[in-house]
């Protein structure tokens, strides 16, 4: 697998995050596959809506209760967290091939670490790492 470290970002701030990921917003393209890695509360589901805020998506709905939620902007995103999935055939099972095949959407998958079986292997990851109660370190790498 060809592997790509693309930067690592310091963000002190909510504000800090959403402009990293406005700036995310101003670069990614349909059919791109984003896994977002790190701890409960470092700022993973922020960051995705603050994409999606950036391209004029409405995210009143929180993944956290389902699999994947969907919005449009100026194109589809599709919103998966597995934080609650215990196996990957409940993935399987609301089309997750499907969702990520398709080259017109951006798709995000939270807490991906969990279950890579299911992970294209051209994608983005997003690591983000707790440095403090404040501050968080964000590390994009490109795979494929």
């Amino acid at each position: 697998m060809i592997f790509k470290a693309i930067g690592t970002w310091v963000v002190n701030s909510e504000d800090e995050m959403r402009k990293l990921a406005e700036s995310f917003a101003g670069f990614i393209t349909p059919g791109t596959v984003i896994a977002m890695i790190g701890n409960l509360g470092v700022g993973k589901t922020f960051f995705v809506k603050a994409f999606c805020n950036a391209v004029g998506a409405d995210t009143t709905s929180s993944p956290t209760f389902a699999i994947v939620n969907s919005y449009l902007g100026s194109y589809p995103i599709y919103h998966f967290d597995f934080y609650r999935i215990k196996q990957a055939d409940e993935l399987r099972d609301v089309g997750i091939e499907e969702y990520l095949a398709d080259e017109s959407a951006v798709s995000f998958l939270e807490w991906a670490d969990l279950f890579p079986e299911v992970l294209p292997k051209k994608r983005l990851n997003i690591l983000f790492k707790e440095i403090d109660v404040s501050s968080r370190e964000v590390i994009v790498e490109q795979l494929g």
